[in-house]
């Protein structure tokens, strides 16, 4: 009965709709305090995974936040689960962690990432982001050899989110120009055309790719194959979207553990059906191979 009870908590029921589908199933009467105790009983299991040893190298990893109502002083909050995944050498995707907080620094991502170092992890060659603050800062402290590629997805809607609607579709067709470029110098170009059109109407729009050139533009010196990988987060926010899927019904938690329980009890079972190897793995690995040669075990 227990396990049935943890089966429909990581399906994301609540407590009290628990307490009912046992009076259903098993006619037997629970209160929704002793489903409470029964899943705190997976917590040392919540911290074990948390703290498992990973691999030596992961050649990339995407880090992206989901949000949720967390109580904490007697009022409900808003709270980000950072969700870091890691694709392996093996091309199998893993979720390495879930970290929860409610305020992202430089100091709070040196953190992660240090946690991470210290599992085991020696080397990541691209980090996969989204506009995440003081990010950057860290992964140069505790990662200094490896590159960052920020999500275009998210870049493009936060530089066009102020765009006039008359404007938007226009703007789109010239921007598309920059990041779907053949290669960097073609994409420069394009962005100086693209400045010289848009610049006065939408300066800060402009002024968002100038700025953050350096880590949108990464994903331009590799091959197709390993550009559909770090080009966006869309892995990671697809892994968001099944965290949602989950939670659903669960509006908001009583606290920071009620919300562990629930994610890693959802990602045990997203995990299990992650059984195939990131599309055209060998292709990439073989460029990986050579890009990165010095760093790939033997």
């Amino acid at each position: 009965m227990e396990e049935k009870i943890l089966s429909l908590y990581a399906c994301g029921m609540s407590q009290r709709d628990i307490s009912e589908q046992i009076k259903n199933l098993y006619d037997v009467e629970i209160s929704p305090e002793l489903v409470s105790k029964i899943s705190e009983k997976i917590m040392p299991d919540v911290t074990a995974w948390q703290n498992r040893p990973l691999e030596a190298v992961y050649p990339f990893v995407l880090m992206d936040a989901i949000h949720y109502k967390v109580k904490e002083n007697h009022q409900y909050i808003t709270k980000a689960a950072y969700v870091v995944l890691g694709i392996n050498l093996d091309g199998q995707k893993d979720i390495l962690g879930i970290w929860i907080g409610e305020n992202e620094s430089s100091k709070f991502w040196l953190n992660v990432l240090n946690e991470l170092k210290t599992r085991g992890i020696k080397d990541v060659f691209l980090f996969c982001v989204d506009g995440l603050t003081d990010f950057r800062q860290a992964i140069e402290a505790a990662f200094p050899n490896a590159q960052i590629q920020r999500c275009i997805i998210h870049q493009i809607r936060s530089s066009t989110r102020f765009v006039s609607y008359k404007h938007i579709k226009g703007l789109m067709v010239d921007l598309k120009k920059v990041y779907q470029a053949i290669n960097e110098e073609e994409a420069m170009n394009n962005l100086i055309l693209f400045k010289d059109k848009w610049g006065k109407t939408y300066p800060s729009c402009v002024k968002s790719w100038e700025e953050n050139w350096d880590i949108l533009s990464t994903f331009f010196a590799y091959p197709p194959e390993v550009r559909k990988i770090i080009y966006t987060t869309n892995i990671i926010e697809g892994l968001n979207r099944q965290f949602r899927q989950i939670t659903k019904n669960k509006p908001s938690f009583t606290n920071d553990d009620s919300l562990r329980k629930m994610l890693y009890l959802a990602s045990q079972k997203i995990v299990e059906r992650w059984t195939q190897r990131c599309r055209n793995w060998d292709v990439v690995l073989s460029q990986l191979s050579i890009i990165f040669e010095d760093r790939i075990p033997a």
